[in-house]
């Protein structure tokens, strides 16, 4: 299936208050049902194999609400794992939406604003099939800049069955934003062979893509200051 690019209602804000936290809420049911969660968990898992390290410093790009990521973090902690992380998204009324502690900031994830070596891991969810292929690349190169260990990139895989899933599952969602962006946002989803090749070109030490439950995608770049696990 050709990738097309739609243009979603969630990144233009164009929603109302309520439609914004109802579109959210979906996108937590979406990562709570069909892999979201346990794909992000066990990317954190394999850089704790690869780094020995077990408290961590995670930058969450494109985090929304963050709900997601504190849900894998309790999970984590459960296995001794601790997580302490930053929330950044471009939109303030996504991060304010969210009921958590953690620190949030408004910020455009092609310009990150931190020092080299500022956090152990950068990790998205749901975010890089926003972008463009040259996008994507300069997006991780500074990541890897910032990332002590890797980049972590959770998201959809494109495909026909997905997308007819979807379509099946739209009165299911409780936002009008949701049943729009949902199958717009698979038709403009990468396959894992496009994201493997994209990353190839961002200078990390290796790349790791693999497929996950339900049309995920795991894509790990690891920074050349990481051992290989």
């Amino acid at each position: 299936m050709k990738r097309i690019v739609i243009p979603e209602l969630l990144d233009s804000d164009s929603g109302t208050p309520a439609e914004i936290a109802a579109s959210l809420a979906d996108l937590r049911a979406i990562n709570r049902r069909f892999g979201g969660i346990t794909t992000t968990c066990g990317m954190i898992e394999r850089a704790v194999a690869a780094s020995g390290k077990k408290h961590l410093a995670l930058l969450d790009v494109g985090a929304a609400d963050g709900e997601s990521l504190a849900e894998c973090s309790r999970r984590l902690a459960e296995r001794g794992i601790a997580v302490d992380y930053t929330l950044l998204d471009r939109v303030a009324n996504h991060l304010h939406g969210g009921s958590l502690a953690a620190p949030a900031l408004v910020g455009d994830a092609l310009a990150l604003p931190f020092a080299a070596g500022s956090f152990d891991l950068v990790a998205c969810s749901l975010f890089a099939h926003h972008l463009e292929e040259e996008e994507i690349v300069t997006f991780v190169r500074r990541a890897l800049e910032i990332a002590r260990i890797a980049v972590l990139i959770n998201d959809i895989r494109r495909s026909a069955f997905h997308l007819a899933f979807v379509r099946l599952a739209l009165p299911s969602f409780a936002s009008r934003l949701t049943k729009h962006d949902a199958p717009v946002s698979i038709r403009r989803a990468y396959t894992t062979s496009e994201m493997a090749a994209m990353l190839q070109r961002v200078g990390a030490a290796r790349v790791d893509v693999t497929n996950h439950f339900f049309f995920r995608m795991a894509a790990i770049a690891w920074s050349k200051n990481t051992a290989s696990n």
